[in-house]
């Protein structure tokens, strides 16, 4: 379960290969993610960066010195964002996307962050309400 892409080989059929992408969640507009997927995919085939080799290893079970040297994707909305603003020209190829549709998209996101972080979670308030 903790693979990002994950590519089922159980079938020998040709015609039954697939690659399982997992990171997204059920929020995420799927037309605007399977087209920024695609657009991350073909700049790392235009400027062969390398993915690394398999591991085919549960990455709850590594040890933390070994899980230290593992690549991994931003595990919040603020982490996300900031990945978004350092590294997007990516998505600027193609006209698929362009400079303000990205702009606003991280000015939305951070809005929706801010309101977040903002307000006490629920578990805070249980927490630290009779403190």
């Amino acid at each position: 379960r903790s693979a990002a892409i994950r590519i089922p080989t159980y079938s020998a059929n040709p015609k039954s290969k697939r690659i399982e992408f997992r990171t997204p969640d059920a929020s995420a507009n799927p037309y605007i993610a399977f087209s920024a997927l695609l657009l991350a995919g073909l700049d790392g085939i235009q400027n062969r960066i390398d993915p690394g080799d398999p591991l085919d290893k549960n990455l709850y079970e590594l040890p933390p010195e070994e899980l230290a040297n593992v690549p991994s994707v931003p595990d919040s909305l603020s982490g996300a964002i900031a990945a978004l603003k350092r590294d997007n020209d990516f998505l600027l190829r193609g006209d698929v996307f362009n400079a303000n549709f990205i702009e606003n998209w991280i000015e939305m996101k951070q809005k929706e962050y801010d309101a977040l972080r903002l307000r006490p979670h629920p578990y805070e308030f249980a927490m630290y309400f009779d403190v």
